[in-house]
């Protein structure tokens, strides 16, 4: 017996079993914790996905809704908060607050919206664990934060191959309105006396279209005559190297991703260019047949977000272009400004629309102006 109780003693058979068994234990341990981890990767990228869309939604209200209102009923916080809490975190909502939507100032002024996204214990709906309950961490906190600016726009892009003119202050027959021309010369090339007064967009006390004091204008828009800087007299442009009835055609009916910056000097489009005009907005408002303009909410009401028939109209210098004419430069024209335009109706030749706030480009070249009236939307943080 003695000798049977030895051999049994220094038999190894069966240790294996014993290795693999922990072992095993081992790597599913491993494998439990790796899925928690890759949980919480996963946890904390749809977060900052929250909190990113929670920024760009605040700073769109803040840019087009109301600038001012930063209170926590304000379309800015409300928006926010909506957009955050549209995107789950591991199949939960997200805690956000008012008090988690902030207005941070940047370089360009007070134009910021950061939202924190919080699931976390003190919010009372932190993330589960898996395996964290053997270490006693049954819950971790998930938080992410971002930050967007609606910042003035430097470029625009998918604008119509027409321009008008931006506005002045009327010196001749004031106020400002659209059946005045811009007058600096007489008809012999002298300045004259009185001048009507343009300041641009970069610069203190800007006479141009805003967004604040603009916005629904009803504008009626036709081809120019002669050189006349008509308020409603529109010319057409000439956008990339295609040129003719049919590319400008496409051009108003589709959009061209030529990228005009501001201040860039853009040339017209030979030829008579009323037809393709209003061929091209005629399939517009086909694209959208439904949309109206609401005079109570005044802004537009379609199915399409945005409609097709709102787009960006350049506006130009109407100093450059009177200064160009009196010293016989070729027809040129610098791009001052931009309009939102929501095309209303056609009548006979001409073009009937709103104005409306629209965003833009924040690309390299000339810094925004100040007074310009898109908002280039982007995350910075």
């Amino acid at each position: 017996m003695g000798r049977r109780i030895q051999k049994l003693r220094r038999d190894e058979r069966g240790m294996t079993l014993i290795f693999v068994g922990v072992g095993f234990i081992a790597f599913m341990a491993a494998t439990t914790l790796a899925i928690d981890v890759g949980m919480f990767m996963t946890a904390r990228s749809q977060a900052q996905n929250a909190a990113d869309s929670g920024a760009l939604a605040g700073a769109v209200a803040l840019g087009f809704d109301d600038f001012d209102d930063r209170s926590p009923n304000g379309p800015a916080v409300l928006s926010a908060i909506n957009a955050s809490l549209a995107n789950a975190v591991m199949h939960d909502n997200v805690s956000v607050t008012p008090a988690d939507v902030t207005f941070p100032v940047g370089p360009s002024g007070n134009n910021r919206v950061r939202v924190t996204v919080r699931r976390t214990v003190e919010r009372n709906n932190a993330v589960p664990t898996l395996i964290g309950p053997m270490f006693g961490v049954p819950t971790a906190d998930i938080m992410a934060t971002a930050t967007a600016e609606a910042a003035p726009a430097n470029a625009m892009t998918c604008v119509k191959p027409f321009i008008i003119p931006d506005k002045w202050i009327e010196s001749h027959s004031p106020p400002w309105s659209e059946d005045d021309t811009f007058e600096m010369f007489d008809n012999k090339g002298n300045p004259l006396p009185t001048q009507d007064v343009y300041i641009p967009a970069d610069q203190p006390g800007y006479t141009g279209y805003s967004d604040e004091y603009d916005r629904g204008r009803r504008i009626t828009i036709r081809a120019g005559s002669g050189n006349n800087i008509n308020p409603t007299f529109y010319y057409s442009l000439a956008l990339g190297d295609e040129t003719g009835g049919a590319d400008y055609d496409w051009n108003i009916a589709n959009c061209n991703t030529t990228i005009i910056r501001w201040g860039d000097i853009v040339i017209q489009e030979p030829g008579n260019m009323v037809g393709p005009t209003v061929s091209g907005a005629q399939e517009l408002i086909a694209r959208d047949p439904n949309a109206y303009w609401d005079t109570a909410q005044n802004t537009v009401v379609s199915d399409f977000h945005p409609s097709p028939r709102v787009f960006p109209i350049p506006l130009y210098d109407p100093i450059h272009y009177a200064e160009g004419k009196n010293n016989g430069r070729f027809a040129d024209f610098k791009v001052a400004n931009y309009i939102g335009f929501f095309l209303e109706s056609i009548v006979g030749n001409e073009i009937v629309g709103r104005v409306i706030p629209i965003s833009g480009l924040a690309v390299g070249g000339a810094p925004a102006p100040n007074g310009a009236f898109p908002i280039a939307i982007r995350l910075v943080e």
